[in-house]
């Protein structure tokens, strides 16, 4: 036998013992598990992921960890938040997210290869260690978006390095990244999308990257300057390059740059000008060309048509003139998804003509009629966006569309102008989009197959029965119904019975009249309704709505329901609308026990009775971090996915705002406008997290609590028109984000907490409060103060004059008193009378002689 053979044998054999001894004694490497337990003491771990990194068991059983075969040497760890279970409701549940530090020691295992930490929280990056791995592949930081990296030197050490994402972390401080990534001998892929990047070097004329290098990604990013030099002079290997959702501007260069392999060139969203170079067409590899949405000017290269590779071709939203015609696309035959579209540009296609293309997506903007006749020969398209156009001004061109659009599964036609009566129409998209297309006559017909349905602000009449109760299945899928801002008429149908899926119903800002249908009752997975703006009545409280107990946001405001607040609303209630409607009695306090709240508006109706003071039960109003996802709507069908966040219009601040991206955000009590009676509780102030809180106009009485200091988050509070009184409290100073005050006819008095943010509210923020002073009030608190402080200081003296005018008084009368008894005693006695005489006639006498004395002195 020969010995090679022999020689190999023996080494399998050994092989094989070796890996099943390990199998069997868990022989994990002592520094590999000490390194991945010192990884594991910087990580915060709320969902337990880590729950098997014990020290008493194996490493290489260890969550995430992957171990060689043969040495069991950790070589993989892998640690991912899992997206769909992450990201809920729209947002990162962190709650489901590994958080902390980034100990870069764990790159001193010596065989790793593969790291992976994305869709984490992951906030800092330390090391214990110089990094110095020369194993290292793959590492993937992917939407750690509160991580911070101020230096990325430490990446550049790592020489086998092949693919690097940071996508979605903080390199805002990193200006010298281009250097550290240029050194790295190995880089084949380089995604640093949505980093905060600034620096971007556009002046260098060549950049030293791998001739490896294949993609570089640096989309959403923050360049302000021209395109870079060195992209266009990159190898010729380069493949994918990224560029789009910056801030470049300028011109493409003239020249054919060196990128002869590429097949992705990404420059959309940005502000480029100029024309497109005759070069592009010569990149006989590319596969995707999107410059849409920038200041491109001038023909397209009649030579794009030569691009036969070419799959998605993104040019609208540009200054293109010129036709566009079937020489463009000549030999494109293996485009999928074509948009193009702009003011001045002319559709000039052969009637006639058949593409050599079958389209899975096509997007138009800017058309003039017709329709270009090719559209209907794409038997294989799914998606089809038409928007800023106007089309369908034959009856023919009707009929042929609408029946063609019956095939499609995504339908979306928005700021269109559509000749056409759409009652006669059955759609059949799973997912449809109508808005505002001042589209004229009556609603159209659906589908079993639809799924989700908007027909918003286009001016549509009649009832919304030819809607909904032409079709009687009991298969209908529609989950999402928006038929808002149209002039709708009638009740609300009873034929809610059909659409049981229905989990988003729009009905607002029409002309609908009557009360809630008892059928609604079966739409036992209906999460938001809205009804705003109609001329709706009836109770509610008692309505078949009580058993819809999947129900999250209720928007009935400004309509004429009355009867009392509804107490069956479901402890997962986040929005609670009522405003402008005719509701009584009181708050219930079952609304204390929907910790999920976000907004209580009930403005505007009749009220009455006290605030609950249990308001601070509600804990998303004490609590910042409790309840923060939102409400959204994923639809899926096999191949389409559809994500929708629902939106509120809000009375804030004195105007009215539309919520979307943000409604999750917002903590706002508006009880204005009613009966409330009695006192403002302490608890009611404890809200810490609330943001708009209105009482004005009620019959509200007392003082406002000091505890009004706690409501940091605070940006406009309204407490006008009501009965308070006292002083305003001085811990209102406190309140950092107010931005809108209202205290304006009550009682209050004292003067206004000066040395703070008060004073820069205008007089009408206090004005009707008679004894209130100090700025901005024009009334002096300070002159008040000193006159008062006069009296206080000469209250001897006022009570010296007191005692100086009783006496004056006193001697006064006493005179007259003395006067009178003297001359009733000389008039009624004749003794008294003769001697008062004499004594009269004696003074006269020495008078005399005293005159006649000092007369003759002066002889």
């Amino acid at each position: 036998m020969d010995s090679n053979n022999i020689l190999w044998k023996r080494k399998y054999v050994f092989a094989m013992m070796l890996s099943t001894l390990c199998m069997i004694c868990s022989c994990c490497d002592v520094r590999d598990k000490e390194i991945l337990l010192k990884f594991k003491e910087g990580v915060t771990d709320p969902s337990g992921l880590l729950s098997s990194w014990q020290q008493e068991q194996d490493c290489c059983q260890w969550k995430g960890v992957t171990c060689h075969n043969i040495t069991a040497r950790v070589i993989n760890l892998a640690l991912p938040g899992d997206y769909y279970d992450v990201v809920e409701h729209g947002e990162y549940n962190l709650q489901k997210c590994l958080a902390g530090d980034i100990n870069l020691s764990i790159l001193d295992m010596e065989y790793l290869q593969y790291l992976d930490l994305r869709f984490n929280d992951f906030s800092t990056i330390s090391s214990d260690s110089t990094v110095n791995s020369s194993t290292l592949i793959y590492i993937n930081l992917l939407y750690n978006e509160n991580l911070f990296i101020h230096s990325l030197e430490w990446l550049s050490r790592i020489s086998s390095l092949k693919y690097i994402n940071l996508g979605y972390t903080n390199l805002h401080m990193e200006t010298n990244w281009l250097h550290w990534m240029t050194a790295l001998p190995s880089l084949v892929e380089l995604h640093l999308d949505s980093c905060k990047l600034e620096d971007i070097s556009p002046s260098l004329e060549y950049a030293n990257f791998s001739t490896s290098l294949q993609v570089i990604d640096l989309a959403h990013n923050y360049f302000h300057s021209e395109l870079p030099k060195w992209i266009f002079n990159l190898r010729s290997h380069v493949l994918e390059i990224d560029l789009s959702s910056n801030h470049f501007i300028g011109q493409l260069p003239n020249t054919l740059p060196k990128l002869h392999s590429l097949n992705a060139l990404e420059l959309d969203k940005n502000y480029l000008n100029g024309s497109i170079p005759d070069w592009i067409g010569q990149l006989e590899y590319l596969i995707a060309l999107e410059i849409d949405d920038n200041y491109f000017s001038g023909f397209l290269p009649s030579n794009l048509g030569n691009l036969s590779f070419l799959e998605a071709f993104e040019a609208k939203g540009n200054l293109f003139t010129g036709v566009v015609s079937e020489r463009n696309f000549a030999k494109q035959k293996n485009l999928k998804f074509l948009s193009l579209g702009s003011p001045n540009i002319t559709f000039d296609f052969d009637p006639h003509w058949i593409p050599p293309f079958q389209l899975d997506g096509l997007h138009l903007g800017e058309l003039h009629p017709p329709l270009p006749q090719w559209l209907y020969t794409q038997t294989s398209l799914r998606m089809l966006v038409i928007e800023n156009s106007k089309f369908l001004s034959e009856a023919a061109d009707n009929n042929n569309f609408w029946s063609f659009a019956s095939t499609l599964e995504e339908l979306f036609l928005y700021n269109n102008t559509i000749e056409g009566d759409l009652s006669e129409v059955l759609l059949n998209s799973s997912f449809i989009i109508l808005s505002s297309n001042n589209l004229k006559g009556g609603l159209p017909q659906l589908s079993s197959n639809v799924i989700f349905f908007q027909l918003t602000n286009s001016s549509l009449s009649g009832s919304i029965s030819h809607l909904l109760c032409h079709n009687k299945k009991s298969n209908n899928k529609l989950h999402y119904l928006d038929i808002s801002d149209n002039d709708l008429s009638g009740g609300l149908t009873d034929c809610w019975m059909n659409w049981k899926s229905l989990r988003h119903v729009n009905l607002g800002g029409n002309n609908l009249h009557g009360s809630i249908p008892p059928s609604m009752a079966l739409l036992s997975n209906l999460t938001s309704l809205h009804v705003h703006e109609n001329n709706l009545s009836g109770d509610i409280a008692s309505s078949s709505l009580q058993y819809c107990r999947s129900l999250s946001i209720l928007n009935v405001r400004e309509n004429s329901f009355s009867g009392n607040i509804p107490k069956w609303m479901p402890q997962s209630s986040r929005i609670l609308q009522l405003r402008s409607n005719k509701f009584i009695g009181n708050i219930p306090s079952q609304i204390c026990q929907m910790p999920f709240l976000i907004v209580l508006d009930i403005a505007y109706n009749r009220i009455s009775g006290h605030i609950p003071k249990c308001l601070n039960n509600i804990t998303s109003f004490v609590d910042m971090h409790y309840s923060t996802s939102w409400i959204f709507y994923e639809f899926f069908d096999g191949t389409v996915s559809v994500v929708y966040v629902d939106n509120l219009i809000l009375l804030v601040k004195g105007q009215l705002l539309n919520f979307q991206s943000i409604l999750k955000l917002i903590r706002m009590v508006d009880l204005s406008s009613n009966n409330l009676t009695g006192t403002m509780s302490p608890q009611l102030f404890s809200l810490s997290q609330l943001h708009f809180l209105n009482l004005s106009h009620n019959r509200l009485t007392g003082t406002i609590p000091k505890e009004i200091g706690n409501m940091t988050q605070l940006e406009s509070l309204d407490l006008s028109k009501n009965e308070l009184t006292g002083e305003i409290p001085e811990s209102m100073s406190s309140l950092s984000f107010l931005s809108n005050l209202n205290l304006s006819f009550n009682n209050l008095r004292g003067q206004i907490p000066s040395g703070t943010q008060l004073q820069r509210f205008s007089e009408l923020s206090y004005i009707g409060n008679a004894d209130l002073c100090g700025p901005p009030l024009p009334k002096n608190c300070s002159n008040h103060g000193d006159d008062t402080k006069t009296l206080g200081e000469n209250d001897d003296d006022g009570d010296e004059s007191d005692f100086l005018s009783c006496l004056y008084m006193g001697l006064g009368v006493g005179f007259a008193v003395g006067f009178w008894g003297v001359c009733g005693a000389i008039f009624f006695s004749r003794k008294c009378r003769h001697a008062y005489f004499r004594f009269l006639y004696d003074l006269r006498d020495r008078f005399y002689v005293l005159l006649l004395t000092n007369l003759n002195s002066f002889r």
